[in-house]
């Protein structure tokens, strides 16, 4: 046994070593033109764009100062894996554990970081992040287990990259005119937010690269040319090192590889990043996929021009095994089925749907409902319909089944945890069966994204033992906005009892925007279970109705509005005098 003296000195070091990093951050616009091809507005902090990369050591509380100087948005800052453990109202969602925050209005974000590894941070409110609000988060680790297998880091993120803005592209997206749904497609990739990067490298040493896929839409496939990678990290999750020749990152996720660069310096190297096309309902015409980048050995060497490849193979993630050797969970308490489909409502509008549910956010921010509804914050009802609410009770063992009913590409995310992978099907596979499937690994691959195939399924297990709101949802920010969302309700009542105050400029922003932070999800204080006037979704399709029957609906609408037009102009239009024939 250890001797209690030691333990106790042990826990004064580590405090001592703890320290309170503070970022001051003025949210502003700005003009950037990373691609090349459109100068555009961008949200930058502090009059900049890219914004700045966080970075502070396990252990260290994070203080992150926001001022919104926008002056025509809303906006929040979610720090992406990061579990908040006890502290649910610093995750950052609009309308889930906060308000949006206005413009002039500032709230400040504090929180001790005890997990190392590589995350993000971004605005979680209406889709805003593409728009430029989003960076790197890098938690440093004294106790990494592979710290004495690289000699230097490098952080490297992965985006794609729109000309519009979002607020405009939102609006055309989620219109009767586009009732299949189609997103729109980015007009380029970018690695550190532009693009022929190049990263300076030596001969004969070992380099941590933190891969970030920072972007709204585009899963990345990304490879570097004569060089092996060893995956180390997923997600904030140290792994058995894996060699990899190519890696597939969908949106939100993070891996971390070492790669050893060769002895010789006599030559540069391409690497590359390539968006995965898969994912566009069509490909616009000369849109080029790729972004690519060189490992510069020597300065006076050419760029080499990147190779063609056969195939796309990456590594398959599935595969990983965590370095802490945390065994499967065992057999869930609680399992939440969720059938992923897309369709369209009464407005005309294709909306995506967890079990025929699309999200809606509510009247009173989650948390604000969950804390002021006492004992009846353990109904799901008090959240509303819209919000999709799931209550866990604290230290259920859960299960999701996540059985993707439609032919794209999802990956999903979860707030205030991470996940074990005990299945994931191959594509076109269905729904999941429980009689047909393999035994899950013993010691499951984690992490907070997970992709799950088209037409196929994925299974994740977790331990409720963070009380808190946590969304669960589709990282492609087009599935985000158009309702591919639920939300876990977890331990109401014990987060009543350990949250002792939500902090003034939080109900601050609330009040500033007119939303009431008690009651349930329709700000009803008297009767929880009168949800009049609740945030709703549209009324559903009249029967019969199919996306082919709206879109013709729609062309022939404009078809006549254009005969109409043409009408109208005959109609005004000055006649000509008939034209005499001539004489034989």
């Amino acid at each position: 046994m250890i001797p209690i003296s030691i333990l106790l000195s042990s826990l004064l070091w580590a405090t001592a070593l703890a320290k309170t990093v503070t970022y001051d951050f003025n949210i502003t616009w700005v003009q950037a033109n990373p691609d090349n091809k459109f100068d555009r507005r961008t949200i930058g902090i502090n009059g900049k764009w890219p914004i700045p990369t966080i970075e502070v050591n396990k252990g260290d509380t994070l203080v992150v100062n926001m001022h919104n100087q926008l002056g025509d948005q809303d906006t929040s800052l979610h720090f992406h894996g990061l579990f908040q453990n006890g502290t649910t109202h610093m995750d950052g969602p609009a309308m889930v554990t906060q308000c949006p925050v206005g413009p002039g209005q500032s709230m400040k974000y504090e929180f001790k970081v005890d997990q190392p590894g590589t995350y993000w941070y971004h605005s979680h409110n209406k889709g805003q992040y593409p728009d430029g609000l989003r960076g790197p988060l890098i938690v440093h680790d004294n106790k990494d287990p592979h710290k004495n297998l690289y000699d230097e880091e490098i952080i490297l993120t992965l985006s794609d990259w729109y000309h519009e803005q979002l607020s405009v592209l939102n609006k055309q997206f989620l219109s009767y005119v586009n009732p299949t749904g189609a997103e729109p497609v980015p007009e380029s990739a970018l690695m550190n937010d532009s693009q022929n990067i190049t990263l300076a490298v030596k001969p004969g040493k070992t380099y941590l690269i933190r891969m970030v896929n920072m972007a709204a839409f585009a899963a990345q496939y990304v490879w570097f040319e004569d060089h092996t990678m060893q995956v180390v990290e997923v997600d904030g999750v140290y792994t058995e090192p894996k060699d990899a020749k190519m890696l597939y990152l969908t949106a939100a996720q993070r891996v971390s590889v070492l790669l050893t660069t060769k002895k010789d310096a006599s030559k540069n190297f391409a690497f590359q990043g390539s968006m995965d096309e898969d994912l566009f309902d069509a490909v616009p015409e000369g849109l080029n996929p790729n972004v690519t980048g060189w490992l510069m050995y020597s300065d006076s060497a050419p760029k080499p021009t990147p190779k063609e490849i056969a195939e796309f193979d990456p590594m398959d993630d599935f595969e990983l095994v965590p370095v802490d050797g945390h065994e499967l969970l065992p057999e869930p308490d609680l399992t939440v089925t969720l059938d992923v489909t897309m369709n369209n409502l009464g407005d005309g509008i294709n909306y995506a749907f967890f079990n025929d549910i699309t999200y809606v956010r509510p009247k009173v921010p989650t948390l604000y409902t969950a804390l002021t509804t006492g004992e009846m914050a353990t109904n799901p009802a008090v959240y509303g319909v819209n919000a999709h609410a799931f209550v866990l009770e604290h230290n259920q063992i859960v299960e999701i089944v996540l059985n993707n009913m439609d032919p794209g590409k999802h990956p999903f995310h979860l707030h205030g945890h991470n996940f074990q992978v005990t299945h994931r099907s191959v594509e076109e596979a269905g729904a999941f069966d429980p009689k047909n499937t393999t035994t899950p690994p013993k010691v499951p691959m984690r992490r907070d994204v997970v992709l799950a195939p088209p037409n196929g399924n994925v299974v994740l297990r977790f331990r409720a033992d963070n009380a808190g709101i946590w969304l669960f949802h589709c990282h492609l920010e087009w599935h985000l906005v158009s309702g591919l969302v639920t939300t876990f309700v977890e331990a109401p009542l014990m987060l009543q009892a350990n949250q002792s105050k939500i902090p003034d400029d939080h109900l601050a922003a609330c009040k500033h925007l007119s939303i009431p932070t008690a009651g349930n999800a329709a700000g009803n204080t008297k009767d929880l279970l009168d949800l009049a006037g609740a945030n709703l979704s549209p009324a559903p399709l009249p029967e019969g109705f199919t996306p082919r029957g709206i879109v013709a609906l729609v062309f022939s609408i404009i078809a006549a509005f254009i005969g109409c037009g043409i009408i109208a102009w005959y109609g005004i239009s000055e006649v000509a005098p008939p034209v005499s024939s001539a004489a034989s």
